[in-house]
């Protein structure tokens, strides 16, 4: 099982809950898993989110590997500018 930390607005997606728990072996599988267990997170998975895994922030990399003891947090896309 992989722990996620939620940032921000995807907290209503899951009705407020700052963690949640699915089994994924890499960010894909993580991604799939939470738009299958909270379907309103889906569109905003859709619509770009960003992902934090051991302090590294990831956009778009669907095959990383996820650790079971690795510390994930998916937040809203972030933008730079």
């Amino acid at each position: 099982m992989v722990k996620v930390n939620l940032w921000g607005s995807l907290r209503s997606a899951t009705g407020g809950l700052t963690e949640v728990e699915v089994e994924a072996n890499n960010t894909g599988e993580m991604l799939k898993a939470l738009a299958e267990k909270y379907p309103a997170l889906e569109l905003i998975i859709e619509g770009g989110v960003s992902v934090a895994i051991d302090g590294l922030i990831y956009k778009e990399a669907w095959f990383t590997p996820i650790k079971p003891d690795s510390e994930v947090v998916l937040m809203p896309y972030m933008k730079g500018g």
